[in-house]
């Protein structure tokens, strides 16, 4: 539930959540939520939440609704209003037009399979080979970013420094669909400079995508947030733990349970007998400095051992 808002002209660290309303919340989900809660909160920082739903076909009726609820009932308290994407298009468009302006716009009307073909390997997918480059950015079809020929570097707080030649290993990408659809990449670089966002806590299957985060904040003068990327949580067969692998909903009806299994994961020390899921969190927070978080793009969860 909301938090009172702090002081803003005095906040050093404004940290966020941002779900994707596809499903209810789950193990893998709670990961995410609780190591940014806890970074923002055991500096004395904000903590804002975001629901991602600028992709319509994503989103399932109702589960923004009830993520707010089982994060709620999981003890997180959130600062200020909750940000939807779906009501941000006019933001994206601006963005989207100051870019046209600068020259890094154009139209492309390639087709998955054209992109295939003709796409080779990069580290988050087929790196687009630059096609359509040169075609106006009012024609028909999807809208383009047009990479900087530039390296990227950033540090991360567990990786350490990254650096990626954007336009060679990820290539050119899509900002708004041919649907008429503004994309992840877009929303969340608009957002995260129009909320303040000062660190982005989150899983380590998006660090792939913080290089052309980072080049898309420097066209458009937008300050860089500093990353930490923590690892994702694999299912037995090696598979991030989510929507598509079937993953079990959050029980918010006894939390404390799945909190502890989440700091766990973490790297976070046991936490003494606590009922209540805030009285964990408050004591977690007081720890989370000295959690032994390891650096692992993700790892398969351990449950504890039973006796009998």
């Amino acid at each position: 539930m909301p938090a009172s808002t702090k002081n803003r002209s005095a906040l050093l660290y404004r940290g966020r959540f941002a779900p994707t309303p596809s499903g209810p919340l789950h193990f893998g989900s709670l990961v995410a939520a609780l190591a940014s809660y806890l970074e923002a909160r055991s500096r004395g920082g904000e903590w804002l939440l975001r629901i991602e739903d600028v992709d319509p076909p994503r989103v399932v009726a109702g589960a923004a609704a009830s993520i707010l609820r089982v994060l709620a009932a999981h003890g997180f308290e959130w600062d200020g209003c909750v940000l939807y994407q779906s009501r941000r298009s006019e933001a994206y468009q601006d963005a989207l037009a100051r870019l046209i302006d600068a020259g890094r716009i154009y139209a492309c009307t390639c087709s998955r399979k054209r992109m295939a073909d003709l796409s080779a390997p990069g580290v988050d997918g087929p790196v687009y080979p630059g096609t359509c480059r040169g075609k106006d950015a009012d024609a028909a079809g999807a809208l383009r970013f047009l990479l900087p020929e530039q390296r990227v570097r950033f540090d991360d707080a567990l990786f350490g420094q990254v650096a990626c030649n954007v336009m060679r290993e990820c290539g050119d990408f899509v900002l708004k669909r041919a649907d008429g659809v503004f994309t992840y990449q877009i929303a969340v670089v608009v957002d995260d400079a129009e909320q303040g966002i000062t660190h982005v806590v989150r899983g380590a299957d998006l660090l792939t995508s913080t290089p052309r985060q980072i080049a898309l904040q420097q066209v458009l003068g937008y300050p860089t947030p500093r990353y930490k990327h923590v690892p994702v949580v694999l299912d037995a067969r090696g598979r991030k733990l989510g929507k598509q692998t079937r993953a079990a909903p959050l029980n918010d009806a006894d939390p404390v349970p799945a909190l502890r299994l989440a700091g766990r994961f973490l790297g976070l020390p046991e936490i003494g007998f606590v009922s209540q899921p805030r009285d964990w969190l408050t004591a977690a927070a007081r720890l989370w400095p000295g959690a032994a978080t390891p650096p692992l793009r993700g790892r398969a969860l351990v449950l504890p051992k039973t006796s009998g």
